[in-house]
């Protein structure tokens, strides 16, 4: 079943429509991959053989567009956070998990930024990216909390206002590739339930 940009059930979509629909999103794809989140969209509709016209009645705003090319990347990070989930070191698995949403975020240039101003906006098409995110995170730091090994006063809200932030620094420094791994390494410890001073 076609789903709206709202995430609801929509009317199926005509073989043209899909064919359409599919082309846009590989463009989208590739064009966001090169060239960041604010690639010209009248190019990704004439390189998908489309009119803008067409486009933008598959995806009415460009946070549209970049929702449902990070759809793949959503679904592969709540897999990843159901298989952590009986880890047997849940802060390390916690710590793993934002590390895969800083990878998958740095795939697209603006992407980060992009979910970092509409983290807490859910008219925004990009809710669909975070809203399962925010909750897959959430089970993953209750159960870290729950035994001891992360801060209780940690909120997932934060973490992935951290993790976007990290994929936005990485963004920005790309001739430190392992600014992204320190930073998270960082966020480990300032994570951990007794910290060196002993607080």
């Amino acid at each position: 079943m076609a789903m709206s940009t709202a995430g609801t059930p929509a009317r199926p979509m005509r073989a043209d429509a899909r064919r359409n629909y599919g082309r846009l999103l590989a463009e989208a794809r590739t064009a966001f991959a090169e060239h960041g989140t604010d690639a010209s969209l009248e190019d990704i509709a004439r390189r998908a053989g489309v009119g803008i016209g067409t486009l933008y009645r598959h995806f009415p705003t460009r946070h549209a567009l970049m929702s449902a090319v990070f759809q793949e990347a959503v679904a592969s990070l709540i897999t990843r956070s159901r298989e952590l989930a009986g880890s047997d070191q849940p802060c390390a698995a916690l710590v793993e998990w934002l590390g895969a949403i800083v990878t998958h975020a740095g795939e697209y240039r603006g992407l980060a930024q992009a979910l970092m101003s509409t983290c807490h906006d859910e008219s925004s098409a990009l809710a669909r990216c975070n809203t399962p995110l925010r909750e897959a995170g959430s089970a993953l730091l209750n159960r870290a909390q729950s035994s001891g090994t992360v801060r209780p006063d940690v909120s997932i809200d934060d973490l992935m206002q951290l993790t976007n932030a990290i994929a936005l620094a990485a963004e920005q420094s790309p001739d430190d590739p392992e600014l992204a791994n320190r930073l998270l390494k960082l966020t480990l410890r300032g994570l951990a339930h007794s910290s060196p001073s002993g607080d």
